[in-house]
């Protein structure tokens, strides 16, 4: 394999050293000047859903599952042990008229118990990634009438060795619930890692919101998200991140629907559900997989800020997966979800001085978040969401005129369904429209020109979701091999060079954790310590860090360039930097020589940059022992003048940017 890399990154230099043919009888002509269509800033941007471990057990950095026992088993991920424990002695105790958001807590009763008398140990989400020399932040909500209990906290290697520990005595003895947190240091590394609890002592507690976290979470805020995860988010430079979802917006039925208004807030007044990818597969069942909410509304909002990405939440219309039960909201009683999508938007933009912008402000953030654009609806489809969608589209539209509704086109991007929505969507003059399309790879070069004849005025497109399957969708074989990023990179060109029509991309999912995935291919994948981006993850990036400000002319045979000779291409210019940006995609088997023909431009500089993505093997993927196995290389070509000769790698994706 690493033989291999390094044909690889030596084969990408050779083609731009400058042994290029002189001349080519295939000229790539591009015209600088004659632009086509405006780039909008949210071009290229990352869509999130909690599936694949993706929030709990991923980007949220909590180590402990389970914390609240609110799971429908309350003790899943939790053993009992101790050589003192005695029927009774730990209880799950439910004070649901009390606190409907976070019912249940652990009643312990201790007698005269030592270190190891009474025990609790907890899992974590396929074990807890621990580095060694960090430190770790253990917290709890706990109640105790009468002194005389000790915590000790312990974290266990594999082998059941203590590699960190601490003590936590309760400073509080009275009815109330009060929080308490130490902290402590790794001694070892392990990725797969326990985290035990000994109470010793004489006495009852009751324990609840039991909680661990790394100490170096994203910009290091204290339960927060997992550094490394958000670090390639923000090395994307997305224009827009979609959130929450997906298909959990939707829920199995109603009850498991998104309500964004139950994920803010204190942590420990957040509502935990399960999440519907806990049950939808029968190849991948994950009875573990809920969702806390330590990752809400508030703190997407705080991510898209930190990364410089335009927010697009996503809310449910009133109508549940209509693959699940097609459960709806009667049109009469749809006025509270309606409600709902005004409140978020006072939520994000209002001042402090309104019902929602003061939640925001008192959580930490006073000044508003400038949401721009709200998405309605998740896949749905019918005359049952149109119905739906024209209630909600009057409300927003009469209250904020401003903001730009993004409505779904179904599941597929042809057919029936898709038909009957795109007319009707038009015909409400809809802002956005979301298609969807997870196909084969042979499919996406053949719609290389899908936006070629949609009409220049009107709703625009968000190509919301799309994946190359290298197998078929919903299958466990499919793999992020190059061949599948290869085929979204020509697609991509074509969403590019009609930019006028597409304003906003993203693929999905996101996010997938090696031991806890439900869907694959998947963009990223992590393990409880480890992260990579895929090649198509890199496809990605090199088209938001090459996306340009406005779409020019680039043709071969005066034609657009979607497939002649296995090439596909877009150009755009930097109006800002002066610069031309031209992305070809090579999925031939062999080099293929061209010269670039400036018609209207000369370059200001005798060089130009190149950027190439390559692979031999259309089968390559990255990995954690090798994540840079498809990876980008850079190096640099002689720009003769306004003719300039380029050799094209077999199986590649490469960027060309020539100073004008």
């Amino acid at each position: 394999m690493k033989k291999k890399a390094c044909k690889v990154l030596v084969l990408g230099f050779l083609l731009w050293s400058g042994a290029t043919s002189a001349q080519s009888n295939k000229v790539i002509s591009v015209k600088t000047k004659a632009i086509t269509a405006k780039i909008a800033p949210t071009m290229w941007g990352v869509f999130f859903e909690d599936i694949n471990l993706g929030a709990d057990g991923g980007i949220y950095a909590e180590l402990v599952k389970n914390r609240s026992f609110e799971f429908f088993k309350p003790l899943m991920g939790w053993t009992v042990n101790g050589s003192q424990v005695k029927e009774g002695d730990i209880l799950i105790l439910n004070r649901k008229a009390e606190n409907t958001s976070n019912p249940r807590y652990l009643r312990a009763t201790v007698r005269k118990a030592e270190k190891e008398g009474v025990g609790l140990l907890n899992e974590g989400f396929r074990g807890m990634g621990i580095r060694k020399g960090l430190r770790y932040d253990f917290s709890v909500m706990y109640r105790q009438q009468h002194p005389g209990i000790t915590l000790h906290i312990q974290l266990l290697n594999s082998g059941g060795g203590v590699i960190g520990d601490t003590v936590l005595i309760p400073a509080y003895q009275d009815t109330m619930w009060h929080k308490q947190q130490v902290s402590f240091t790794a001694t070892e590394t392990e990725p797969k890692a326990k985290m035990q609890l000994w109470l010793e002592g004489n006495g009852v507690i009751d324990l609840d919101i039991i909680s661990l976290f790394p100490s170096n979470t994203w910009k290091n805020r204290p339960g927060g998200m997992r550094a490394d995860m958000v670090q390639l988010l923000a090395d994307m430079k997305p224009g827009f991140i979609r959130f929450p979802g997906g298909c959990i917006v939707e829920g199995f039925d109603l009850s498991q629907r998104y309500q964004w208004k139950k994920t803010i807030g204190p942590i420990e007044e957040r509502q935990l559900i399960i999440n519907r990818w806990n049950f939808e597969f029968a190849h991948r069942p994950t009875p573990d997989y809920f969702q806390t909410f330590g990752l809400g509304f508030f703190e997407y909002f705080q991510l898209a800020e930190d990364i410089g990405a335009e927010p697009l939440p996503i809310l449910n219309c009133g109508m549940a997966c209509q693959f699940n039960s097609a459960e709806l909201v009667p049109l009469n009683e749809l006025a509270p979800y309606i409600q709902d999508a005004l409140d978020l938007i006072e939520f994000a933009n209002g001042d402090a001085t309104t019902q929602w912008g003061k939640v925001r402000a008192d959580m930490g953030h006073p000044s508003p978040f400038h949401l721009k654009l709200l998405g309605v609806g998740n896949e749905n489809w019918g005359p049952q969401y149109v119905e739906r969608l024209k209630l909600f589209t009057n409300a927003i539209k009469a209250k904020y005129p401003d903001i730009k509704l993004v409505n779904s086109s179904g599941t597929d991007p042809d057919g029936e369904r898709f038909d009957y929505l795109n007319n009707e969507l038009r015909n409400m003059h809809a802002d956005i429209i979301d298609e969807h399309y997870y196909r084969s790879p042979q499919w996406f070069l053949q719609n290389a020109q899908r936006y070629d004849h949609y009409p220049r005025n009107g709703s625009k497109i968000f190509a919301g979701e799309y994946a190359a399957q290298s197998d078929k969708t919903v299958s466990i074989n499919n793999k992020n091999n190059w061949y599948t990023a290869l085929s979204e990179a020509a697609f991509m060109t074509g969403l590019e060079r009609n930019a006028d029509v597409v304003n906003m991309a993203s693929y999905a999912p996101l996010f997938a954790h090696t031991d806890g995935w439900q869907w694959t291919p998947d963009l990223i994948w992590v393990d409880n310590l480890r992260s990579y981006g895929t090649p198509n993850y890199y496809v990605q990036q090199l088209f938001s860090l090459n996306k340009g400000t406005a779409v020019v002319p680039v043709k071969l045979d005066n034609a657009v360039i979607a497939g002649q000779d296995s090439l596909y291409a877009s150009a755009c210019i930097d109006e800002k930097k002066n610069e031309l940006i031209i992305k070809l995609v090579n999925v031939a088997d062999k080099q293929q020589s061209y010269t670039i023909a400036l018609e209207d431009a000369k370059p200001a500089a005798t060089q130009a940059s190149v950027t190439v993505l390559q692979s031999d093997e259309r089968a390559s993927v990255n990995s954690f022992e090798h994540p840079q196995y498809v990876f980008p290389r850079e190096s640099v070509i002689k720009v003769p003048g306004k003719k300039i000769p380029l050799d094209i790698a077999p199986y590649s994706f490469t960027i060309v940017k020539i100073k004008l």
